[in-house]
């Protein structure tokens, strides 16, 4: 009798599940809401996905805190590889030329409703995304996803200035024509993207940030290329080094990242100008032709897990679209005007919108303008430094003459 429950106890565990392991999600204190059961579905497929997200936006492990796509490998089964990228624009046109496959994305709102229209995005099973009940009602049906079917939002947060305050004067951050400022020249950093740069642009004009008026947009253009003779350079990631190296003093630049630039070099800070910004979702979507939507969808959920959107928060600083998880949140991040600005902030604040295709070329077309008129400002620089070189020369043989007369004089 007694070998018989023994070897029925052993059937038993061969046929039940095996528990999932996950020795690193208890050190690391992870509680998980979605059961084992749902995580270990895709178990021992050998399925891969390939995560497509911005640079510097999720939790890594390093610091101490949790490795989100390593936690998902634990907990699932499914292997992660995952790549960065730089702007809205990058991913579009890797996407657009079919160079590479990927299952999940995070792009911005605006670039959302743009793949939305052109049929780049699968939708979403939200059976399969359980977690996106902790979404706040306030995030649901956006603008840019209008019926819910192709995003679940990640992150969000407000654009400003951050600036060295070694460097600038604190009173002097309150609008966007410090960006113009003479005094700063070579001081200046600016977005590398265009929709961000015109933005900025269009409130210094008092212009809507969906303008689709080309004539508005043209002066958008004449204004950013008054700027460019003070600009030190276009970036985007390439701002953690330059800001907090001390290279430059000012750059405009997205709240959550100048929160994490600040608590690393305490001589920065952040201001929102009084002429308004740009409030953004960035969001997780598969683009069309995923091969593993079911494990891209478990991923999307994995992110909206209470435990693990706080870690993102605590980590990259930006502000969260679930108040079960900014509930999770140390003091400082939740409490930061910077990482989560003040109501008067948002409500002076404008989201991007899908615009038209053909403002989208128009706007891509007087962007690449921009970026290349290195050659005609070069042009036009060499006279000014041929004439000053010239004087210069002038006054040092001048001052080499008087010296040759006082010495002649004194002997």
């Amino acid at each position: 009798m007694y070998k018989k429950i023994t070897l029925l106890l052993v059937l038993l565990l061969l046929v039940l599940p095996v528990p999932a392991v996950r020795a690193q999600e208890e050190e690391d204190g992870l509680e998980l809401v979605c059961s084992e059961e749902y995580y270990r579905a895709l178990d021992g497929q050998n399925i891969a996905i390939n995560v497509y997200n911005w640079g510097e936006y999720i939790s890594d492990g390093s610091d101490d805190m949790l490795n989100v796509n390593k936690a998902f490998e634990q907990a699932t089964g499914i292997r992660v590889y995952y790549s960065t990228y730089a702007t809205n624009e990058e991913l579009y046109s890797k996407l657009r030329g079919g160079g590479a496959q990927y299952d999940v994305i995070i792009p911005s709102d605006y670039m959302i409703g743009r793949m939305i229209s052109e049929g780049m995005l699968e939708p979403l099973d939200f059976a399969h995304i359980p977690n996106y009940e902790f979404i706040d009602d306030n995030f649901r049906y956006p603008e840019y996803d209008s019926e819910n079917r192709y995003s679940v939002p990640y992150t969000w947060g407000v654009v400003g200035i951050i600036y060295n305050t070694d460097l600038v004067y604190e009173d002097e951050v309150d609008s966007w024509d410090i960006l113009w400022d003479e005094r700063y020249m070579g001081n200046i950093l600016m977005f590398s993207n265009p929709r961000d740069a015109f933005a900025i642009a269009q409130r210094r004009l008092g212009y809507s940030l969906n303008t689709t008026d080309p004539a508005e947009l043209q002066r958008c253009l004449e204004l950013l290329q008054d700027q460019k003779l003070l600009v030190q350079a276009y970036v985007m990631d390439e701002i953690f080094d330059k800001m907090l190296g001390g290279e430059a003093a000012l750059a405009p630049y997205y709240a959550g990242d100048a929160f994490t630039m600040i608590g690393e070099n305490p001589a920065l800070d952040f201001a929102v100008p009084r002429e308004g910004t740009n409030i953004f979702v960035d969001a997780a979507c598969i683009p069309r032709g995923s091969k593993n939507r079911l494990a891209a969808e478990m991923y999307i959920n994995f992110l909206c897990e209470p435990t693990v959107s706080a870690a993102n928060g605590e980590y990259i600083g930006y502000a969260l679209p679930s108040q079960t998880a900014v509930a999770m949140l140390d003091d400082e991040v939740r409490e930061s005007p910077v990482a989560y600005p003040p109501q008067e902030v948002v409500d002076n604040a404008e989201y991007f919108g899908a615009l038209p295709r053909d403002t989208n070329l128009l706007m891509d077309k007087m962007w690449t303008e921009l970026l290349s008129t290195d050659e005609k400002y070069s042009k036009l620089l060499i006279p000014v430094f041929l004439i000053l070189s010239i004087t210069v020369s002038v006054l040092i043989n001048v001052m080499r003459g008087q010296r040759k007369r006082k010495q002649k004089n004194y002997f």
